[in-house]
């Protein structure tokens, strides 16, 4: 079954680059609209600091929210140990 929309556009836009680079995201139930979780979730990949993030349904700024969970997807460093490709725009 396909996740829900996120109702903002810019938000949506990075949650669809992160499922694009293997990110799990799950609906939530609290007061974020829900979280992202990293495909490589080990103890090596930054000491899981970044391996879970949430998304906010309302942030006070949607468009710096949308390139914060870009960065965090573009700036895991996973799959760079493991031999996969960069991911540089």
């Amino acid at each position: 079954m396909p996740r829900k929309r996120h109702s903002n556009k810019d938000i949506e836009d990075a949650l669809t680059h992160a499922e694009s680079q293997g990110w799990r995201i799950e609906k939530g139930r609290g007061h974020a609209w829900g979280r992202m979780y990293c495909p490589f979730n080990d103890a090596d990949c930054r000491c899981g600091e970044f391996c879970v993030a949430s998304i906010w349904s309302t942030p006070k700024n949607a468009q710096n929210h949308a390139k914060q969970i870009r960065r965090i997807v573009d700036n895991c460093t996973g799959d760079q140990r493991s031999g996969g490709e960069d991911h540089e725009s």
